[in-house]
């Protein structure tokens, strides 16, 4: 017995989100550890490293939805922009989610790989909300 095409098609494209989540994951704690090793660990690095892998982050994941996922066009650049706010108005709560993650793992354990296991948990469950609020809010017309 074969699958049906929506269920094919729906079995891909949770692929495909994983994946790009993955991608936009590690593009995300990338940056922040490619900035602590330019700055250092003084200061407010920390939460400055996360600030700047979440801009990272929300970038790739937004050029990877925006093309395979919703297969959404935008109508020039002033279209595009708009597009880009209100996903990232979407991601405010998910990201709320990923640092309490994150920034929770960091005053627990208090260790690097610690802080990035708690920031991959919370984008994992942030993104699960996400692709419901991108769906019905963001890439439709």
């Amino acid at each position: 017995m074969t699958a049906s095409p929506s269920l094919r098609r729906g079995t891909r494209i949770a692929l495909l989100y994983a994946m790009f989540a993955a991608i936009s994951m590690a593009a995300n704690i990338g940056a922040q550890e490619a900035l602590l090793r330019v700055v250092g660990q003084v200061g407010h690095a920390i939460a400055l490293s996360v600030l700047f892998g979440t801009g990272v982050g929300l970038a790739v994941k937004y050029v990877l939805d925006k093309r395979y996922i919703f297969r959404y066009q935008t109508r020039g650049m002033a279209h595009d922009g708009r597009t880009f706010l209100l996903y990232a108005l979407m991601g405010v709560a998910t990201t709320v989610i990923f640092w309490v993650f994150e920034f929770g793992f960091q005053a627990v354990f208090g260790t690097r790989e610690m802080r990035y296991l708690g920031g991959v948990i919370g984008l994992g469950i942030g993104y699960v909300t996400k692709y419901g609020l991108d769906k019905r809010f963001v890439f439709r017309d």
